[in-house]
């Protein structure tokens, strides 16, 4: 009763030798009915691995292989009854009409009786739920049974001690064999680029790609790039992927599966498309819905569950949701066909604001002495992340930087002006702390954009000074020269003193990353100045530890300690652990130039610490950089070497310039090392 293999299947290894593991269960003594629950969302091919599986091993099932589409998922709401299915067994066994009893719990057991002692597969095709198959279960051990389903069956694996087997994406290499097998290696070889976009473009599914391999194929003068710029045209939409008939239909085949959500269930994965990022957690997720209380919080809880049951969406990874690109395509147009473009409007302000207001909680925990701003209340039904201290903000942020990239995106794309710019200054120190400058450059041209269309010259000095900073860090000095500059004659107009403190700080850094000290040590001064003019406490402990900096770069280091000590007196003070930490690898730069090895040691070492203890990764690879120095210096070449390994893993991580430096200088000590050996 097996239909046809596919004739392109491709892939599969390890999903086609678990199903034959399964094979040697079915003899063992006393054993129980062995079954396998196949699992995954429409079109990622659980029918296909089925029957290709099931021609593998018929020989292994000398009795025969029964097999049935349940109709659980397809274009009629008619999915097939236990009593329609056993009747098909029947007749498929040979049992005269006559012979089949009206009673269908008599036909179970007829059917069970017939299987009993045989080696039958038998293969229950696109099921909707456990109790559609359960009834269609042997009673004896003997036979395998293979269920396949878009949803998960938790009941069979429970009661019935099923094996689960859930189907993912292919792998690129999988999708680009299917095309190959389906187009002919020269064709794919022939225009690779053109084949990463389509493979993309058909999110690796394998019902997106069969149906794009047939299009290619019925037209073979057609230039594969062409086929890939169709499907960028119509990205947004799935008019890219219909083969002619209902069955090949990708739209088609996916409302197959939505029809049977519940309403919230449905009405959430509509929602879930205004989503930008990757994947999203639940109080995001409970924001889009809108949820004023915490039952409501678990009904949203129980439509993500309900949505990874039907593989409507996935969870990557705990408490994380996401669905694949053509998901997403096909949730968005139902969203824009469903949803009033209010109900959108408002549902997107939850979401931003959802964002928002969690990632200002979390920078309040990473730089708590950072003057605040204000932000507008967030919108009603909207649910925060609860965060504690400061590793669960950082780790916050590490969950959360791809979407919270895709929102600022959003939000300017949205015209959400004002959540681009309260986005650009709470999203900074995360970026400058983890490295990510280039994120940093985007969202500060974001906001600047966006104050520039509000009018507002507070928010474009706030975000010309970031940009600037972030310039620096990239060594794209001209550009942050023009946008420093910018910021200081903006806060010059404001009278804002401790606004051109900050820029002038900022022009202070990069005018020491070309090596021009004196300029360096300028800028620092002109922003203690300001700082001391608006008495401010933690601009002018800053400012003094700048200053002491650029002194000990100059080898005035009676100097450079004066302030510095000065600068450690106003952050202890003022509890600034980050500020203080600074400052002690100042004050090690010091010592370090002056020969003082041990107390240089010391004063990075409590650096490390205190960076450490911030979760500033940038600051703990540079003073494990110094540490380096001064332990090599001090001829201590092991400790010398644990301290620059360690910095270059950080530096490697944040892919910075700053590692080959590092490297290099490791490279020293095995030179070093050779040239000990050889004496």
């Amino acid at each position: 009763m097996l239909p046809p293999a596919l004739p392109f299947f491709v892939g599969r290894s390890a999903e086609l030798a678990a199903l034959t593991a399964l094979v040697d269960r079915t003899s063992e003594p006393g054993g129980t009915v062995v079954i396998s629950a196949i699992d995954g969302t429409a079109g990622i091919g659980k029918t296909a691995l089925a029957v290709q599986w099931a021609h593998q091993a018929a020989d292994r099932f000398g009795d025969g292989q029964l097999y049935v589409n349940m109709r659980g998922f397809g274009p009629a709401d008619s999915p097939m009854t236990p009593a329609e299915a056993v009747r098909v067994f029947l007749d498929a066994l040979g049992v005269p009409p006559d012979r089949i009893p009206s009673n269908l719990d008599a036909q179970v057991g007829l059917y069970r009786s017939l299987l009993a002692d045989r080696r039958m597969l038998v293969v229950l095709d696109n099921a909707r739920d456990a109790a559609q198959v359960r009834p269609l279960l042997p009673g004896s051990p003997g036979g395998l049974v293979i269920v396949t389903s878009r949803n998960r069956l938790g009941p069979l694996v429970a009661a019935e001690g099923a094996e689960p087997l859930t189907l993912d994406l292919l792998t690129r290499a999988e999708a680009e064999e299917l095309l190959a097998r389906r187009l002919g290696d020269k064709r794919i070889a022939s225009d690779p680029m053109a084949v990463e976009d389509v493979i993309a473009r058909c999110a690796r599914l394998p019902l997106a790609l069969a149906i794009l391999a047939a299009r290619a194929a019925a037209h073979p003068d057609f230039p594969l790039a062409d086929l890939a710029t169709e499907l960028v045209e119509v990205r947004r939409s799935l008019d890219g992927f219909d083969a002619g008939d209902a069955a090949t239909n990708v739209r088609t085949v996916l409302s197959w599966s939505y029809r049977q959500l519940s309403e919230p269930a449905a009405r959430l994965f509509r929602l879930l498309s205004l989503h930008p990022g990757p994947d999203i957690g639940l109080p995001a997720a409970a924001s889009l819905v809108g949820t004023d209380a915490d039952a409501e919080v678990d009904d949203v809880r129980a439509s993500l569950a309900e949505l990874t049951r039907s593989h409507m969406v996935a969870e990557p990874a705990s408490g994380r949701f996401g669905f694949h690109d053509l998901l997403r395509a096909y949730a968005g147009e139902l969203v824009h066909s469903l949803d009033p473009q209010e109900d959108r409007r408002v549902a997107t302000t939850r979401l931003l604001d959802h964002y928002l207001h969690t990632a200002y909680a979390a920078e309040r925990l990473l730089r708590p002495q950072r003057d605040p701003i204000a932000l507008d209340p967030p919108q009603p039904g909207v649910r925060l992340g609860a965060l504690a201290d400061l590793p669960q903000a950082l780790a916050w942020f590490t969950t959360e930087h791809p979407a919270l990239v895709a929102v600022v995106a959003q939000a300017e794309n949205s015209s959400y002006d004002t959540h681009v710019t309260r986005f650009a200054w709470t999203l900074a120190n995360y970026f400058d702390l983890r490295g990510h400058w280039r994120d940093l450059v985007e969202t500060q041209a974001a906001a600047l954009r966006a104050a520039q269309r509000m009018s507002n010259p507070v928010e474009q000095a706030r975000a010309a000074c970031a940009s600037g900073s972030a310039l620096v860090r990239l060594g794209r000095f001209d550009e942050a020269r023009a946008s420093l500059d910018r910021a200081v004659e903006l806060y010059r107009a404001l009278g804002d003193p401790i606004g051109g403190a900050h820029a002038n700080l900022h022009r202070a850094s990069m005018f020491e990353r070309q090596g021009s000290y004196a300029d360096a040590l300028r800028h620092a001064q002109q922003a203690l100045a300001h700082a001391r003019e608006a008495k401010h406490a933690k601009w002018c402990a800053r400012a003094l530890n700048a200053v002491g900096w650029f002194h000990a770069q100059l080898g005035e280091h009676g100097e450079a300690l004066t302030h510095c000590q000065q600068a450690l007196v106003l952050h202890n003070e003022l509890g600034d652990r980050d500020g203080a930490a600074d400052t002690w690898d100042s004050i090690g730069y010091a010592h370090h130039r002056t020969g003082d090895h041990e107390r240089a040691i010391d004063c990075f070492r409590l650096a490390i610490d205190m960076w450490v203890e911030t979760g500033n990764r940038r600051g703990q690879a540079d003073s494990l950089v110094n540490l380096g120095e001064t332990l090599a210096a001090a001829d201590r070449r092991d400790s010398a070497r644990d301290a620059w390994l360690q910095a270059l893993v950080i530096l490697e991580e944040l892919d910075l310039p700053e590692a080959e430096r590092v490297r290099a200088s490791l490279r020293r000590l095995d030179a070093m090392a050779l040239t000990d050996r050889v004496q």
